[in-house]
């Protein structure tokens, strides 16, 4: 904990910081009788944000209508205090992604638990008309007694889509989003089980079945254009994951017949409710995190020492440093969240770009930015002063904007705005803030890589947002003409004109 951060959020005690992003901060904390909660606190800037404070309001109350087993409950919030809050369930146990990188593909036993428990879960949610819209490895937890799925941050209510995605925004992960939702169409109970499919696949094999190590761009155009790849699975189970990701949404089998077919496939004895349903190494660490969780106190108090007993599961989870003393291995730090009410667009190539459809139509204006890293005035100069030690040529320097494209990507149209400065090598030179609806924006700053009278090129080295997902890449700056440069990122690219603002 930090010396700014609350001691006490609603009648929770808070113990540790537990992670963050762009749009707040996470929390371990714990109730009068004991028991650990994850508190998800919003920043103040977006409490501002009247249009932020309706999304985050409505997400609340959708998530807290779900409820079962492998689903993770909403105990409390404030959605309308100056730092709006939620308090979830918290899950003793790392993600998907994090044991399958700690110990490799999921047995097929556990795989087909697994599947059952998922099944179950998006049942649940889809019977209330809701759709979870990011079912990936990060948002499936691994407790002693089963699955967990969390992060409801950008799941919709079905029947009112129609106001979060007339901007064509696109919300999801790459690589695990069904072909209709990386288009930016409508994205129902379907879905889910496209993503569903690509999570089976990855506990089987380790692999995502579009690939892993490659940009955002091209796992988009795989799930659109290619068929998965399979080749490591095999039978029915084989199958089974190949109907769900089926291009077409109607081809696609529902939760609860999934959750059949996995049964059969089981013999019916899916091992959930029992810590026999994960392999043995798993289960031990999830065992011995979960000790280490009985031992937090707050930072002024030795944590006591137990014995290793059987934990007494609380029901997301999130990075939790072990105490600094005594010194204690914890196996891995529990996952992260996700990301912190997701509400935003996909965002490419480290840059903070938005992938929309858009037509073709001018850029929002600076009175849309919300929450931008430029100066208090409004915008940045478009003839800043260049000092006497500065790498970045004259000619580089000021605002820009433009859109870029992708041939893999048809009709997709990225808005970008960039505002570039003096600066020497190495040093943070450019503001990135691109925003293109009321309900979604991405800020970033990028720093100068390599400079040259005709090339320029940047480096992001920070990004946040609404849902942004960031991925490291150069981006490369040439002269177009007097007034406008050409960019190159990642497999887009666009010209960029001179702005004033």
């Amino acid at each position: 904990m930090r010396s700014d951060d609350p001691s006490r959020v609603g009648s929770y005690r808070l113990l540790r910081r537990l992670g963050g992003g762009g749009m707040g901060q996470v929390y371990l904390g714990r109730t009068a009788g004991g028991r650990n909660v994850a508190i998800k606190m919003v920043r103040g800037e977006y409490a501002a944000d009247h249009q932020f404070r309706l999304r985050f309001r409505r997400e609340v109350t959708a998530a807290r209508q779900v409820s079962g087993p492998w689903t993770v409950p909403v105990l409390a919030a404030d959605t309308e205090g100056p730092r709006p809050w939620v308090a979830t369930g918290f899950v003793p146990g790392p993600s998907l992604s994090s044991a399958v990188r700690e110990f490799g593909p999921l047995p097929e036993p556990t795989v087909l638990a697994l599947g059952v428990g998922l099944c179950e879960a998006l049942s649940a949610i889809h019977r209330l008309g809701l759709v979870h819209r990011d079912v990936k490895p990060s948002n499936v937890l691994l407790a002693l007694d089963g699955p967990r799925l969390i992060d409801f941050g950008i799941a919709r209510v079905l029947d009112g889509t129609a106001e979060l995605t007339r901007s064509g925004l696109i919300l999801g992960s790459p690589g695990y989003m069904s072909p209709e939702q990386a288009q930016g169409r409508e994205a129902g109970a379907p879905t889910d089980v496209f993503s569903l499919g690509a999570v089976l696949a990855y506990a089987a094999t380790g692999t995502a079945p579009f690939g892993d190590g490659v940009s955002a761009a091209t796992l988009l155009y795989r799930v659109i254009h290619e068929e998965p790849d399979l080749a490591d699975l095999r039978g029915d189970l084989r199958e089974l994951v190949a109907d769900c990701l089926a291009k077409d949404p109607a081809r696609r089998p529902a939760p609860g017949d999934v959750r059949r077919r996995l049964l059969a496939l089981d013999g019916g004895t899916a091992h959930l409710g029992s810590e026999n349903w994960l392999p043995p190494a798993i289960s031990d660490s999830v065992g011995r995190l979960a000790v280490e969780l009985l031992d937090l106190d707050d930072a002024s108090t030795e944590p006591p020492v137990r014995p290793p007993t059987a934990p007494a599961l609380g029901p997301p989870a999130a990075p939790v440093p072990p105490p600094a003393s005594p010194p204690r291995r914890t196996p891995w730090p529990l996952p992260a969240l996700g990301a912190f009410v997701a509400f935003g667009a996909l965002a490419l190539a480290g840059t903070g770009l938005w992938l929309s459809r858009h037509p073709d139509t001018s850029p929002p204006s600076p009175s849309q930015t919300v929450g931008t890293t430029a100066p208090a005035t409004g915008a940045p100069s478009s003839t800043p002063a260049a000092p006497a030690a500065s790498d970045v040529p004259g000619r580089f320097l000021g605002a820009w904007t433009g859109h870029l494209a992708s041939p893999q990507l048809p009709g997709v149209r990225l808005y970008f705005r960039i505002s570039i400065r003096p600066g020497r090598i190495g040093a943070v030179v450019a503001s990135i803030r691109n925003q293109i609806s009321a309900t979604g924006y991405c800020n970033g700053t990028a720093a100068l890589q390599s400079a040259a009278p005709d090339r320029l090129v940047l480096q992001t080295s920070s990004i946040s947002g609404l849902g942004c997902i960031a991925e490291t890449a150069p981006q490369t700056y040439t002269p177009a003409s007097a007034a406008s440069l050409h960019l190159e990122v990642n497999g887009m690219a666009g010209d960029l004109h001179k702005s004033g603002s």
